[in-house]
């Protein structure tokens, strides 16, 4: 039912690379594990590169960006007019990604999975649509198996232009409002939590709006009889064109051997549908910060994974994961450029 790459194996991070780093950091002029999380990403980014030293040049971020036919809903503290605006907005460099993709040297594409209207041309904006938004997800399936299988592949696609320009690292994003309403739906079904306890703010909602917006998922998961067990199928009925197309490039980006930094909530309700699909590409995904959302907890420990950064950001469009970046390339520059006991003549532990 699904196309076959989705399916392709996923190559092993490189262990010697990472067990040298691992040696080496505890080797270098410092108290063994003193540089915290630091020693890790940087034992992470050797495996990931198989470098003895890392360097991370090349960092692609891609935001996909996508309308959701339950906005109609009123689910949303924003007019769903506002996906097409930001999309505008990414093009004219005034959003938030755009300033952290200019600040930490970052190249940024934006790629129209399913605006509702068309923003026509414009510059660096890919222009893929599968279709204008998605349906209403309370009484169809979001998406129809030929716009999910063309919105997986968009993800892809955007990986295989990033390979073709020697990309280390992917990072990617969404725009889409009414985006979490369909995360929490997904997250829902692939955690086994009630959506009450998924379901959070968004863009700002008061209390009627979470509640509404709970309601919506409630009468989700009762029209559509969705199991964990298939996380495809419930990404396809519940989830988005931007979100779809964030699982096919998690999947892509660790069959190419390439490490994906994860935002937020939207970002890991992919992220957990790709690794549900395929477990091995575990070692290849960063989870970066932890949302505000709620529900985001749920999926952190679905994935097991404890994120890195926890700033209260709940704005998506990969602003989270871009703010890593620095803290990675820091990382690396420890690793690489600090002493050893013995280069810089310094006694070592008793």
């Amino acid at each position: 039912m699904y196309p076959d790459w989705l399916r392709l194996p996923i190559p092993s991070v490189s262990i010697p690379h990472r067990e040298r780093a691992r040696e080496r950091q505890n080797q270098l002029t410092k108290p063994p594990g003193s540089l915290g999380i630091l020693e890790e990403l940087a034992v992470r980014a050797a495996g990931w590169l198989a470098s003895d030293r890392p360097q991370l040049e090349r960092v692609r971020i891609v935001v996909f960006a996508g309308d959701h036919g339950i906005a109609a809903h009123g689910v949303s503290a924003f007019p769903q007019a506002v996906t097409l605006e930001m999309v505008r907005n990414f093009a004219r460099g005034g959003a938030a990604i755009c300033v952290l993709a200019q600040e930490t040297g970052a190249e940024l594409e934006v790629v129209d999975a399913g605006v509702v209207n068309h923003p026509g041309q414009l510059p660096g904006v890919v222009s893929a649509r599968v279709a204008p938004g998605t349906a209403d997800f309370r009484s169809a399936p979001a998406m129809t198996h030929a716009q999910f299988h063309a919105a997986l592949a968009l993800g892809r696609e955007a990986v295989q232009r990033g390979l073709d320009k020697g990309v280390q690292l992917f990072v990617g994003g969404e725009m889409g409002i009414g985006n979490t309403t369909a995360a929490s739906a997904v997250g829902s079904v692939l955690t086994g939590v009630p959506p009450e306890s998924m379901v959070g703010p968004g863009t700002g909602l008061d209390r009627e709006g979470i509640e509404k917006k709970s309601k919506a998922i409630v009468e989700a998961l009762a029209f559509h009889h969705l199991s964990k067990e298939d996380p495809l199928e419930v990404m396809r009925c519940l989830g988005g064109l931007e979100m779809a197309a964030l699982t096919g490039f998690y999947l892509a980006a660790a069959q190419a051997g390439v490490a994906s930094l994860i935002d937020g909530f939207i970002a890991a309700s992919a992220a957990l549908t790709a690794l549900r699909m395929q477990p091995e590409i575990h070692p290849w995904l960063l989870f970066a910060h932890m949302s505000k959302e709620p529900g985001h907890v749920a999926l952190m420990q679905a994935a097991n994974v404890a994120p890195v950064l926890s700033l209260g950001m709940r704005l998506g469009e990969a602003s989270g994961a871009a703010t890593l970046l620095p803290i990675l390339k820091v990382a690396c520059a420890l690793h690489n450029r600090m002493a050893t006991f013995q280069e810089a003549s310094v006694s070592g532990k008793l």
